[in-house]
């Protein structure tokens, strides 16, 4: 007959196992799950939130396959979330609201690749140097995107100090 104090320490290891076991059966539940309320969603703007939760995912599981080492595979996946921003945008502008009145979905779009982007210069930086280049060009068309959507949301405004001209 085993002691308490002896089925609780049994007890306590079997639950770290479990967890060690099963936490990355549940992040790539997550995974699948993001993806799939993300490709069902019609609506834009509920698209592009759900794209901002995948990004974190999909950002994510490129740096666990960067540790295991498959660089080539972690820049799929980081071209494929860059793919899925530059169309989100897109679909974005096509629904033919104004940003400046009307933000959602913009402005968390922009933030989340503000952040993301800042992963991936972490990233970039554990890389080999002749391996960064490539990393460097999906980073680079995300700056652009970003850019794009902060023109979006707050447009150039004519200078207010300049003379008009008198007609």
């Amino acid at each position: 007959m085993m002691s308490f104090p002896v089925k609780l320490k049994m007890c306590a290891a079997w639950m770290i196992a479990s967890l060690v076991l099963f936490a990355p059966i549940a992040a790539q539940d997550r995974l699948a799950a993001d993806l799939a309320r993300y490709e069902q969603e019609t609506d834009a703007v509920r698209k592009a939130r759900a794209l901002v939760k995948l990004g974190d995912d999909q950002i994510d599981e490129a740096r666990k396959q960067l540790k295991a080492g498959a660089d080539v595979a972690s820049l799929h996946t980081l071209e494929q979330y860059r793919d899925e921003i530059q169309h989100m945008a897109e679909a974005l502008k096509a629904t033919g609201v104004d940003p400046e009145k009307k933000p959602a979905g913009y402005k968390e779009l922009q933030i989340s690749l503000r952040e993301t982007i800042r992963h991936i210069d972490d990233l970039i930086l554990t890389l080999p140097v002749d391996k960064r280049p490539f990393f460097r060009e999906v980073r680079t068309d995300l700056v652009k995107t970003q850019n794009d959507l902060i023109d979006a949301l707050f447009p150039r405004q004519p200078d207010r100090n300049s003379k008009k001209p008198n007609p």
